[in-house]
Parts: C-alpha cells; structure tokens; sequence
C-alpha cells in the first residue's frame, strides 16, 4: 500500500491544554489548562539570571556552530563542532529571552535532570554537557543523521510487521527504561524519535523530554499535556499515571502497521472524541492481511482502562514482539537497585573514589537522584534508614528480602554508621558513565594523590579511606587487585583501569552470593 496517511495527518506540536467544549468538567478549568504555563507568574524582564545555576565555560569558545538542524518552541538545534576534538554535536540553542515564566525555567531545567538521569540508554540520546551565556542555554547531545520516524512513515506509508516489531522493541524499551528511572514521559511520538544512520536497521533514540516528569509510585498527574493522535484518554480526564506512555507507544504501533492514527478526525475535538469513544478498525486495508498476534498486542496496549492496559515489560514479552520467541526473564530492576548491586561489588577505593566523584557532580546531573532520596528519606532526617531503604525498593517494586536489602545497605554505608548520607546513596547509585569522564577521573586520582608524585601509594588510599570513615580498607588485597606492573603503588593508568572495570549489570545471584559467604541475617548497628 502507498502512503495511506490522512491529509490531516501532519506535525502537531505538543499542546498544554484542550478545547473546554469538549470536556466534560466546567469551563474555568479547561481555560486553567489551556493556559497553564502561560498564566504562571511571569518575570519582570527575560530571564538574564542562571538558568543552570552554575557559572559554565564559554560554550563558542569550545565549538564552531554549523547548519541549522531543527526548529522548536524555544529554541533552535544546530550542528556544532568541538574545536579540540573536531567531533559532531546536535547543539539545542535555548532562547532564555523566551522563557518567560518560573515555570519555563523549570521545565528546561527538569529536561536537563531528566536526561542526565536516563544517560546510558542506548535508545535514548545522549547529553555531554550544558553551557549557559547571557542570551542562550546551549544543550550539547549525541548527533543523529538518519532523519525523524515520522518522516520515514510519511515516505514509505507503513511498515512490514518484522519492521514494525523491530522498531516497537525499542520504544518500548524507551518506556520502561523511563518507568524504571521514574520518570513518565507524555508525549512520546513518531518526532521524537530519530534514526542515528540513514540505514534502514539504524538505530533509533529518543530526542525531546520536554513534557517528562519525574513521578512518585502512585502519584497521579492532573495537567492535560500531550500531541493530539497520542495522548491517552485517562489524559483528558486529568487522572492519569506513566501508563499514558504504553498508549501512546500503542498509537505509534498502529500507524507503523497501518500507516494512518487508530484515532483521527478533522479537528482536534474531534480527535479528542474519537480517542474516548473510538472503536479500533481491523476491517479496513492492511489490517486483514495483518497476523492476529499483531493485532492482539495492539488492543493490549489501547486498552481504554489503564489497569487493564499493558505494561512496558508485558509488551516486550509478547509473543508478535519478543525476539526468537525468548521473552525477557524479567522487568528491568529499578535503576536505583540497579546501580547498587554493581556498587556492591566495588572495592572500598573504588567506593571511595565515587564518593568524591558523586561530591564534584553538578546538580542537574544528579536532580533525579536527589528526588529519589528525599522520597526514601521519609523522616527528613538527611539520611536513609534500613527500613527507609526497604520501604523505598519495595515501592519500586524490587521484591527483595530483607537480608538482600541488608547486604546493599551494608555496601553503601561507606563509614559503617547504619545508615546512607546524602553523599552515600549518590556515590552508589550514579551512573556509570560518571566514570568515563576524563576530568572526573582526573579530580578523583588527585584525590588520593596528596603530594602530586603521579602515584597514589598504600599511604595515601589509607588516608583517603579513613577520611571517609572507612575501616581497614585490605590495602593489599586493593593494590594486589589494582597494581598491573607489580611496583607497589598505583599510577593514573591503573587507577582508570580499575575505575572504568565491570561496568556491567549484577543479577539478584550477586546478592546471594554475598549472602553466602558470610552476610545471611547479619544486622547494621
């Protein structure tokens, strides 16, 4: 079939509120919603303060700016090129001028938490920095060519169904990477997403976390946001969870099948209307020709009940998607477990080292941590409990026990008090792409190298590890481990060996094996 989309089928920027004839609640509360951040207190003159609150370096000084990439409420992207390294960016050059609320600032300042937080996602684009001058925010992102999804759509009017699983496969998982982190992302579309290549199997990431939140377990949000053909019908009621981003994923799925929106109209009441009350069309072309598997998954993930409706996980498990007809074994452990099952197999310098790291961080960087702890902190006391910590997974639903939780609560008390600072729960649960940093790496070895010799010797780990309450530290057993040369100390080569060593994942046997060697039931005084 040729390009079957609807004449009306074009880019609709995302919107922040609805026709108030439409709704079925009075009309003051749709205005309220159709001028939400507009009506928020605005400032006396554009913003010429912070916006990052941080001094940055000059970003034009570090990067020669290139053709314009793309266009959007705030701001223009263009391609940059550092002038140190001659690598290509996609440079998001943000207007402060425009941003004329409270509230737009924050909402530039979240994006940037946001992506920080998610950083690692291999379907997710990547942030290397933010720069701020008088006139620009400058957002500095991984560089794909390979052009939007949607447009691929547009040419090519739908895809095969192994196409569409391969490209569903990852946005889902875009999904429940963002579930995983806490975050619900509300208006994932077919612009959102961008090919890395123009290859047909390029890969696909993730680009605009504008309307993204971060959420609480049970928290429900009430604004109305979101692109007209996506936004799922609890939206429009203003009752609604990270659900809504397994029915948008579950709208693009049918259009990559079908090549039109399951729900469409002339206008977006219309719209609105047909996504509330719409029946799902099987009858017309392709759909006949398409497998029933396919269509089953598709009314999974539009079920009108959020309760009902799939998750991101059962999605992936499905037979029409998962890959060979393996399902993934599990859903992906909350990002905060995550990080502290690998932080639990790291030496105590390698611990050490992060704290420090984790100190020098810059605040956007570590936002979504930081809400994190202060929900696990439930008595506002500044440090996290056993039975906060327990209370804290279980909400996220990791399903440990108690002696599993004991034995990540043991290896992320860096000063053994029975409980985990602020400085604690960030060292162990940052990711690992801190490490990569050459400069943090850099601060971190200078650290423990307290006369500059270009060698941290068993002194000096000593004196960093008790700095930090850290007892008996195995000193030998570290540089036994660390020290490839054999000369008795550790050079910065060695030091970022073992920094950047078993970045990987630590299953639930990891814990178990802790257990069994010595940890089973043992308490923290």
């Amino acid at each position: 079939m040729g390009n079957c989309l609807p004449l009306n089928f074009v880019k609709i920027p995302a919107f922040l509120g609805i026709p108030s004839s439409f709704f079925p609640f009075p009309q003051d509360a749709s205005a309220a919603a159709r001028t939400r951040r507009r009506s928020a207190p605005s400032l006396a003159h554009p913003l010429s303060s912070s916006v990052l609150q941080r001094r940055t370096e000059d970003f034009r000084e570090l990067f020669e700016i290139g053709r314009k990439l793309g266009q959007g409420q705030f701001g223009t992207t263009y391609l940059c090129i550092e002038k140190s390294s001659g690598i290509q960016y996609a440079c998001k050059f943000i207007e402060k001028r425009k941003l004329v609320s409270r509230e737009d600032v924050e909402d530039v300042r979240t994006e940037i938490h946001i992506m920080h937080h998610l950083a690692g996602s291999p379907h997710i684009v990547t942030i290397y920095g933010a720069f701020e001058d008088s006139s620009y925010v400058y957002l500095v992102m991984e560089l794909c060519n390979g052009g939007e999804l949607f447009d691929r759509i547009v040419q090519r009017g739908h895809y095969s169904e192994r196409e569409a699983a391969r490209l569903i496969n990852i946005i889902v998982s875009v999904v429940e990477c963002c579930h995983s982190h806490g975050v619900i992302h509300r208006d994932l579309k077919p612009e959102n997403f961008l090919f890395v290549n123009d290859q047909e199997t390029s890969p696909l990431k993730a680009i605009d976390f504008g309307l993204s939140s971060f959420f609480q377990p049970g928290q429900v949000f009430r604004d109305v946001v979101g692109s007209p053909y996506y936004v799922a019908p609890e939206v429009l009621q203003r009752s609604y969870g990270p659900e809504v981003d397994v029915w948008s994923a579950g709208v693009i799925l049918y259009i990559l099948l079908s090549g039109v929106p399951p729900y469409w109209a002339e206008t977006e009441q219309g719209i609105f209307y047909q996504v509330r009350y719409g029946v799902l069309d099987f009858s017309s072309e392709p759909w006949p020709h398409i497998s029933e598997n396919a269509k089953d998954l598709v009314r999974g993930m539009l079920n009108r009940d959020p309760g009902k409706r799939l998750t991101a996980h059962e999605v992936l498990s499905h037979p029409w998607i998962c890959e060979d007809g393996v399902a993934p074994d599990r859903p992906l452990d909350p990002a905060i477990l995550s990080r502290m099952k690998q932080f639990m197999a790291m030496n105590k310098m390698k611990k050490v080292a992060l704290r420090f790291i984790a100190e020098t961080l810059a605040e956007e960087e570590i936002a979504g941590l930081k809400e994190t702890f202060k929900m696990m902190d439930t008595d506002g006391s500044g440090s996290i409990t056993f039975d906060e910590l327990k209370t804290g997974l279980e909400r996220m639903g990791s399903g440990l026990l108690d002696n599993e939780v004991r034995v990540l609560m043991k290896a992320a008390d860096i000063d053994n008090n029975g409980s985990l600072d602020y400085e604690e729960f960030i060292a162990a649960t940052v990711h690992y792409n801190k490490l990569h940093k050459e400069e943090n790496l850099a601060a971190a070895f200078a650290y423990f190298d307290k006369d500059n010799s270009g060698y941290i010797t068993r002194d000096e780990i000593w004196q960093a590890c008790h700095d930090h309450g850290v007892d008996d530290p195995e000193i030998q057993d570290i540089i036994k481990e660390i020290d490839q040369n054999n000369d008795g100390c550790i050079d910065y080569g060695e030091f970022v060996s073992m920094m950047r060593k078993g970045s990987g994942g630590h299953s639930r046997r990891a814990l178990q094996v802790q257990l069994e060697n010595g940890n089973r039931g043992q308490k923290i005084e």
